[in-house]
Order: structure tokens, then sequence, then C-alpha cells
């Protein structure tokens, strides 16, 4: 009998991601799902531990596939509470450029807490501000990732096009290419671990059409593939954005990501809005994947981002939370929720259900960052899990589970397992002292804003 061999016993409800029958739960064994078992069968072996989950709704852990962790330190603030993307940049960058190690060890803390009690277990960053005295800000993040213990795509972000060149960004903000690319090679070859159940990713992630030159997207693009690693961007997300690449480049926007050497699987793209028929008919052969960001969209009011042309079409569609600055939490359950509605808006009812909104933020996300160990309930997968109580007033008279996390509006889990170690016990992260993160954090936040 092995100490580490966990049976999670009857849910109330299990979403798989797969369709295979799980009802009667599974079983873990360190790291590892072992096995799926249908309603009424039990265990092969023994297990050491029996927990049961009948008073829950058990998922995949939920994959955050786009965010700026920097952001939580200025969320809903008033001047840019009601501004579109582009002024709201604008507004901000400078807000940003005085960023700290500290603040942002503290940004970062609070933006994976937060997750993770929403039922994440892994989460892409894109991180691109390297003002001076913050050249290490991966660094940073790695380790809030493993002070947490979640999982983490970390995108080496950048931005090389400064107002002064015709880009959006302010100077201070800008990195020179080679600056950007040596330090790209640094953190891959110490944080990038390629085996499966791999807790630390790298990726290369220039910002934006708007923000970065041609030079480096280009650049990037061949570092990702020497380095076998995935290309992360902002594309067409608003109308002034597809202007800018017009205007600049005399290209729409699929079109300039195809003249860098983007257009292919191992890029996947934030936001993914402005798209006509042909261009969604060239990200879906190529393969290129789609991180649908609804609250963002909706807050800054840049439109419906056309997932299930894109996902017909063969491109991969994931869910993501986008910065805190533009949803303004980090709360990949109320997400899905988000995607099922803003979707139904697009494509009706009866397509758009809360299976297909939590497989975009499990499976479907898994794909986008190029992972095949994560994202579902599967003998062989990782033992990343979120489990969901439904005992609150919100729930009460609910009748199918499933239906009712989303429909309902499920906003915590009450536990939370990452590799077969549990992070979230009775609602509460395991070892994080929360009221200190939030006093600490909130200081942080009034002194970068008023700094």
């Amino acid at each position: 009998m092995s100490a580490a061999r966990i049976w999670i016993k009857n849910p109330q409800a299990i979403f798989t991601a797969n369709d295979q029958d799980a009802r009667g739960g599974l079983v873990v064994e360190g790291a590892l799902i072992v096995e799926l078992l249908a309603a009424g069968q039990v265990p092969a072996q023994p297990c050491a531990q029996v927990f049961d989950a009948s008073q829950h709704v058990l998922l995949p852990g939920l994959i955050n596939s786009h965010h700026h962790f920097y952001q939580t330190l200025t969320r809903a603030w008033a001047p840019v509470v009601n501004q579109p993307l582009f002024p709201w940049l604008q507004s901000l960058y400078p807000v940003w450029a005085r960023l700290t190690p500290a603040q942002l060890a503290l940004a970062c803390r609070v933006a994976l807490a937060e997750l993770l009690l929403s039922g994440c277990t892994t989460a892409a960053d894109h991180h691109y501000l390297f003002p001076q005295g913050l050249e290490d800000a991966i660094d940073v993040q790695v380790e809030a990732v493993r002070e947490l213990g979640m999982r983490a795509m970390l995108t080496r972000g950048s931005m090389s096009l400064g107002q002064d060149d015709g880009g959006l960004p302010p100077q201070q903000t800008v990195q020179q290419g080679q600056v950007i690319l040596d330090d790209s090679l640094r953190l891959i070859r110490r944080y990038h671990q390629r085996d499966a159940g791999a807790q630390i990713q790298i990726a290369l992630a220039p910002c934006s059409p708007f923000s970065v030159t041609s030079e480096i997207m280009q650049a990037s693009a061949a570092l990702a593939a020497q380095q076998d690693v995935r290309l992360h961007t902002h594309l067409a997300e608003t109308l002034d954005e597809e202007a800018f690449c017009q205007q600049r480049f005399g290209l729409r926007t699929v079109d300039y990501l195809d003249s860098v050497g983007w257009l292919g699987p191992r890029t996947w793209l934030a936001h993914g809005i402005h798209f006509n028929a042909e261009e969604i008919a060239r990200l879906g052969a190529a393969g290129t994947g789609i991180c649908h960001c609804p609250v963002s969209n909706m807050r800054l009011a840049s439109g419906i981002c056309p997932t299930l042309a894109l996902q017909e079409a063969g491109a991969p569609v994931g869910l993501g939370v986008d910065g805190s600055a533009s949803n303004d939490a980090s709360n990949l359950i109320l997400e899905a929720r988000q995607a099922l509605y803003l979707q139904r808006l697009r494509y009706g009812a009866e397509r758009i259900t809360p299976q297909l909104a939590l497989g975009w933020a499990t499976r479907g996300s898994a794909r986008l960052l190029g992972r095949s160990d994560i994202g579902e309930l599967a003998v062989g997968k990782q033992a990343d899990l979120a489990l969901f109580k439904l005992d609150e007033l919100r729930f009460s008279g609910s009748h199918d589970p499933l239906s009712a996390l989303l429909l309902c509006g499920a906003e915590r889990a009450d536990r939370v397992l990452v590799g077969g170690r549990w992070r979230v016990l009775d609602g509460q992260i395991e070892g994080l002292d929360l009221g200190a993160l939030i006093a600490a954090h909130r200081q942080a936040a009034r002194q970068l804003v008023g700094g």
C-alpha cells in the first residue's frame, strides 16, 4: 500500500475534458493519475487515502493561457476605467515603468494566489516590462511560481519600438534587440523544463505590432525554432491595431504575422478578435492557436473573438484572464463563465455549452502551451485537479452540478491538487498568510500609482 496513493471517490459531477467515464472518481499515485473509475468501480489496488468527493464537482486543473501578473497593482485605477486599449495603455505605461522588483514579486504572488483559489493550476504570463532595475523580472516570477507550487509558462516579453520611432510605449520601457535576445537565451537555458510534469517553461513573446520592431519579431522566431520553445504575442485585439499595421507595414495583422515568420503551430496569440474569413482559414491551416480573453475584451470594448470559426478551421482555442488592469481579476472559473455568455451572443445558446467553455479552460489552453500532460483527466496525465463545492446560497435549487458551476457563478475552489500535492484545502492556500499578502500588496499598489 503506497502512502501517496489517493482515491478521489465518487464526485458529485466530473468533467474529464475527454468524455471518459470517471463517475467513480480517480486514483492518484505520486504526481500522476493512475486510474479512472466508472460508477461503482473500486481501485485495482488499496489506497492509503480516500477522499469522499460526493459533495464536489471535479475538474482538471484549469489553465490560464494569457495574463500580465504585474497588473494586479493597477486594478480599477480611476483614470483608465472608461478608456479603450490605446489610450488605456498610454495612461498606464508611465505608471508601470516605475515598477520595482519587490512590487513585481507581490503582484505575482497575488495573481498566482487568486488563480489558484479559482481552480487554476497552470498559468502563462506575458511580461514585457523591463525598465532600468527590473532586468531580472522573469527570475522574480520564477520564485513566485515555486512558492505557490503551481506550474507556469513564463513568456519573456519585449518592447523595442518606442514613441520616438513611431511605437506606442514610452522610451524608458523599451530595450535594444540584442539585450532582449541575450536575456531570452539565458532564461531558456536556466529555467525551461522539457519533460512531462514541467513546473517552469519559457516562451518568447514580443509584445505587439505597435510596440516591437519587425526585426525583433523575426529574430525571436528564429531563436524559438533553434531552442524549440513557443512564441506568443498580442494580435488583432482592436481595430486601432489593425489600422496601425496597415499604416506602418502595409499589411493586415495575419499578413504581418506571416511576414515575420510567426504563422505556424509554435505560436499562440492573445485575443484574436479582428480576423476575416480568409485569415481564420490561414490560422487554422497553420495550427496557430488563439487565447480568448472575454472579460478584458468586454472591459476595453475590443470586440468578440470568433472562437467557433477558428476552432472549426483547425486553430486551437484556449482561455485567459488577461491582465488584472483590464479584467480586473485573476479568476479563471469566472472567466469560463464569461466566455460561455459572450460567445452565446455570437453563436447562440445551443452551440456554446458549459462543457465547451470548460474545455477551452482546460484541454484547449493546454494545447496552446504545447502540453499534452495536463488539461484533462486520464491515466498517465499529471494529477492537477480542481474541486468545487456547490453548498453556497447561489447554488441552492440548482439541478445539474456541472452546469451550475458556471451558470450560478462558482468563483472559488474548495480543494486544488497540483502534481499530486494539495495546494488548496477548504478554500485556503496551504502555507500562505493571505491577509499579510493583501496588506503588503495594497501598500505597494498605492505607492506605484502615487509614485
